[in-house]
């Protein structure tokens, strides 16, 4: 079997690994949207707040300790304890949860049934609001975040795939534990979505405000138990984005991978989202495998998403999976 074709097999699979991680990012988009209508830039911010506060919690720092020390003559740094990995999580996601209240208190609360602008710019004013919050809560110094998942190269496929190919494929157990987290995500949504009551009332206040709220659906509640969903899922992908490259501010930039994943996957698409990232994972190592590396100088990973996307908004703006809208003009 000729080697490039084997290459291409492991580009392929690390593709398929890499989607999953974007789509990851692009779930906490949908959600929101497809409850609100918000296309929530603050999203990628969300994920970095929760990775913040994870390793925060893990290592005992005390929130707010610089600006404490600036302002009493203080020294403390941290509590002098460390918090197991599972406690950790969980008391994360009560910050997220308690977040999504605040969000929907004080922003979201005054701008019922205003124009999508509105409601977007709001978004990208509470994602700046978070980036320097955090920065104050935990500081801005890289942090490596443990919370026992596997790393590295896994050796089974590795021995499995030289057997038969006589090359080990190197995949990573991470990415391998990525997949099986987004897979049970996306099967727990779709559920939740279509076969509960808070999922239908959900899908309801999408549509018409007013309506949803003329029939008794608490507003209040769905938005802050979607912001919570989208607080989960920021909490799951800030875990393995941190656990792979570290937690740092360029984290929150991941959102903006996840951008032409929603637009292949449309905005209103739980599965889309998966589609989309994996088809995005896979055509751009591919893409770097066979052409970018070899006549164009490499380093077509930074733009090959965005071309794509555009093809599609030009063709099938609604994506793979949207809804189409047809207004009678």
């Amino acid at each position: 079997m000729p080697e490039q074709f084997i290459w291409g097999i492991e580009v392929f699979l690390n593709g398929l690994m890499a989607g999953v991680l974007y789509a990851l990012v692009a779930l906490g988009f949908v959600l929101i949207f497809k409850a609100s209508g918000i296309f929530n830039y603050a999203q990628g911010v969300l994920a970095l707040f929760a990775a913040l506060t994870l390793v925060g919690i893990m290592e005992g720092q005390v929130p707010f300790a610089h600006l404490i020390n600036a302002i009493f003559g203080t020294d403390v740094h941290h509590f002098g304890w460390h918090v197991p990995a599972l406690a950790a999580i969980l008391l994360t996601m009560v910050v997220m949860v308690a977040l999504a209240w605040v969000v929907n208190k004080l922003i979201f609360n005054h701008l019922v049934n205003q124009e999508p602008i509105i409601l977007f710019m709001a978004t990208i004013g509470l994602a700046y609001f978070l980036e320097g919050f955090g920065d104050i809560m935990w500081g801005a110094n890289i942090k490596t975040l443990d919370v026992g998942l596997p790393q590295g190269i896994n050796l089974m496929i590795d021995e499995f795939t030289y057997n038969i190919f006589d090359y080990g494929f190197f995949i990573d157990n991470l990415d391998l534990v990525a997949t099986g987290v987004a897979a049970l995500l996306v099967i727990a949504l779709v559920i939740f979505a279509q076969y509960t009551k808070q999922g239908r009332a959900m899908r309801a206040v999408a549509d018409d405000h007013q309506a949803a709220l003329s029939v008794g659906i608490s507003l209040n509640f769905i938005w802050v138990m979607v912001w919570s969903l989208a607080g989960f899922v920021a909490l799951v992908a800030g875990i393995m984005w941190g656990t792979k490259s570290g937690v740092q501010f360029s984290l929150s930039l991941i959102a903006l991978k996840a951008l032409p994943v929603l637009m292949l996957g449309g905005f209103t698409s739980i599965p889309g989202a998966i589609v989309g990232g994996l088809v995005i994972g896979v055509g751009e190592k591919l893409f770097e495998f066979a052409i970018g590396a070899p006549y164009l100088g490499g380093a077509t990973e930074i733009w090959f998403a965005y071309v794509l996307a555009l093809l599609f908004l030009v063709f099938r703006p609604q994506g793979l999976f949207g809804e189409k809208i047809i207004e009678r003009v």
